[in-house]
């Protein structure tokens, strides 16, 4: 993994706030499920979003 990536072992601070199960994320802190981040963007992909699939976490980044 990357270092840029606060699930490869570098130091995270986990935000209590914000829950997080992808582990793959860049921003995911490792041994816990919740994200390193300060704040996310929460967005979607469709025009008029009816279910919680059709919304997005606009702050991932895939952990190189």
């Amino acid at each position: 993994m990357n270092r840029a990536c606060t699930n490869d072992g570098c130091a995270c601070t986990p935000n209590a706030s914000i829950k997080c199960t992808v582990t793959n994320c860049a921003h995911h802190c490792k041994d816990v499920d919740n994200c390193g981040l300060t704040a996310i963007q929460v967005g979607t992909h469709e025009s008029h979003p009816t279910m919680d699939q059709c919304t997005d976490c606009q702050s991932y980044q895939k952990c190189q």
